[in-house]
């Protein structure tokens, strides 16, 4: 006990802490150490320490954050694989991604900090990957306040020219078809790399296929009869469960969106769960399918809107762009939600495309219902065209929400929806984010808890003005306005993590390249188009006129 309190990083932290802590140890035979657990009255455990028996040395201390949560205890390549993350790997994309869309002419222009502002998480990345939480959280506010701010300025029509990169189409068209094939190649280099976001869209797959709602039949621990071995705590995750299988416990995996699990289904009826948390292929295989997908998204909205050098340069930006690799590697859901918004802004023109894929990517990652109204009023508020967007919005969410007719009370599938989604997330404890710090102001971290509830009305009425404003909406606006209502919703989250920095970069990536074409120009464009034909063609007697659509 007293080498675990004279700890250097445990003794700093129990300073803290006004009373004398009491303490408690277990001697684990397995491993030979003595796991030393810290309490201080209120407060509850404080620290942990892990102590060799035969030199008594200290081999593990957590403290603060990292007693209950692992994650924060900075061990590398966690996420994202212990590839990626190599300093020359991780700077290397960045490397690549800010010199191949920068436009180097101009070396000081905003649009060339956008970049470096999508990069600049990456500095507190470094701190989270030391266990470094609270210098690693306030690094990402400013980052994302500014994508906010510009965004707002963007959507307003304040953009000017669009990033000029200086690279050669088929260099920049080579560069994203190798780092693709980079990117994948990491992915399957790591086959146990799937964290428990991977496991439980796993799971909820096969809970479907099985004929069951993912919500409240996650597989659970409890006083279950234990099936499989220990891990390094001495826990047995694997259970004997109420379907008679052992399979492996993840108790909150059921707190997303349906369409979460339904992306899940394809690749888990080829790749059928195991019951174990093993290398789960159909992990791997929806996370590169999505990724793959978000990708031809970005690949087709250029040919639409710019032609074949947009298009290179979108799927360039997303290739190189570290954090979807960070993403794909740990091989979890938030690729889906993108990647179906992405879809819904190729077929912009259609009030149905719109509105069908707005729900599907709400009902997988909450946070895309925020831009129902921007994208209800495009290109502008008119009442036949929302109840068009609406229409198809709500027959998308009863297709998504179909799952719940596996269970048999519609009303209870509905109430336990509720709660093991959106009632928990609204009522976990994280300190992943500024608002969940109020747990160790005691111990002078600030509490800044008491402002969420002001940024969240924020969010809410920030998206209720965009859906009025501007009265007229562009592909441009909306991929700026876009990205500017996922950033205010990631600011209210408790739970913050750099996976979801691909909900906002493509829309980011969007507003940097697209030309902005106001319904005038598009029609004087068309007419220039049409000038232009041989005046043959006018007089053909296959086809009188064509019109081909911007």
């Amino acid at each position: 006990m007293e080498l675990a309190l004279a700890h250097r990083k445990v003794e700093s932290w129990l300073d803290r802490y006004p009373a004398d802590p009491a303490t408690d140890g277990e001697f684990r035979s397995e491993s030979r150490t003595w796991l030393v657990k810290v309490w201080s009255g209120e407060a509850g455990q404080v620290a942990q320490v892990v102590v060799e028996d035969t030199s008594g040395a200290v081999a593990e201390a957590w403290t603060g954050p990292q007693v209950a949560w692992k994650m924060a205890r900075g061990r590398a390549g966690a996420f994202g694989g212990k590839t990626l993350l190599q300093p020359y790997v991780w700077l290397g994309f960045c490397l690549i991604f800010f010199l191949g869309l920068a436009d180097l002419r101009r070396p000081f222009s905003t649009r060339n900090l956008d970049l470096l502002a999508l990069l600049g998480f990456t500095a507190s990345l470094a701190f989270f990957d030391r266990g470094e939480i609270f210098r690693s959280v306030p690094l990402v506010y400013p980052v994302l306040a500014y994508l906010l701010a510009r965004g707002v300025w963007v959507g307003f029509g304040r953009r000017g020219s669009t990033l000029s990169p200086l690279w050669p189409t088929w260099v920049l068209a080579a560069a994203a078809v190798f780092l693709l094939g980079f990117r994948v190649g990491l992915n399957l280099e790591t086959p146990r790399g799937v964290i428990d976001v991977g496991l439980a869209g796993v799971v909820g797959g096969s809970r479907i296929l099985d004929g069951e709602a993912p919500y409240g039949n996650m597989p659970q621990r409890g006083d279950l009869e234990p099936c499989g071995p220990k891990d390094a705590d001495g826990q047995v995750r694997e259970r004997i469960q109420t379907n008679g299988r052992c399979e492996a416990a993840i108790e909150r995996g059921d707190t997303y969106g349906p369409v979460s699990y339904l992306a899940y289904v394809p690749a888990v009826a080829v790749f059928p769960w195991s019951g174990k948390w093993d290398s789960l292929p159909a992990a791997h295989a929806t996370s590169i399918a999505f990724d793959l997908l978000a990708v031809l998204a970005l690949v087709l909205i250029g040919v639409r809107f710019g032609g074949r050098r947009l298009a290179v340069l979108l799927a360039f930006g997303w290739a190189a762009f570290p954090f979807t690799a960070y993403t794909l590697n740990a091989n979890t859901n938030d690729a889906i939600m993108p990647a179906v918004l992405l879809f819904g802004f190729l077929l912009v023109a259609s009030d149905w495309a719109r509105g069908a894929s707005v729900a599907l990517a709400g009902w997988a990652k909450f946070g895309a219902l925020l831009v129902t109204p921007l994208w209800a009023t495009y290109p502008v508020a008119e009442l036949r065209r929302i109840a068009r967007f609406a229409a198809a919005f709500a027959v998308a969410t009863m297709l998504a929400f179909s799952v719940l007719l596996l269970e048999p009370s519609l009303g209870d599938a509905i109430r336990t929806f509720w709660e093991r989604t959106i009632g928990f997330q609204s009522g976990r404890d994280s300190p992943f984010s500024i608002w969940g710090w109020g747990q160790y102001h005691a111990r002078g971290i600030p509490d800044l808890g008491f402002l969420q509830p002001v940024v969240v009305a924020f969010a809410v009425g920030l998206a209720g003005v965009l859906g009025i404003v501007p009265r007229r909406k562009t592909p441009l606006r909306l991929a700026a306005l876009t990205a500017v209502l996922l950033v205010a919703f990631q600011l209210t989250l408790t739970h913050w993590f750099y996976l979801y920095l691909p909900w906002v970069a493509p829309f980011v990536l969007l507003w940097l390249l697209l030309p902005e074409l106001d319904d005038q120009e598009r029609e004087t464009r068309i007419a220039s188009i049409e000038d232009a034909l041989p005046v043959a063609a006018s007089q053909s007697t296959i086809a009188p006129s064509i019109r081909t659509p911007p």
